[in-house]
């Protein structure tokens, strides 16, 4: 059942995963220039998972 909620979990944009991780939009820019940040492209735009962000923030690599 875990899967299916994890299939439908929403995409979120740049500003939306600032917002949550309350941040500036480019900061987000910079770890994602800088790959830290987990993300996908869909185009010329980011798209995060939540879920993906917030297991990064948990283990730590938002310091590196």
């Amino acid at each position: 059942m875990s899967e299916l909620n994890q299939e439908a979990e929403k995409w979120v944009n740049l500003e939306n995963i600032a917002d949550h991780l309350s941040v500036s939009k480019d900061t987000v820019r910079l770890w994602i220039k800088d790959g830290k940040l987990p993300f996908y492209k869909a185009g010329k735009m980011y798209k995060f998972k939540i879920s993906e962000v917030d297991k990064w923030v948990r283990e730590g690599r938002i310091k590196e």
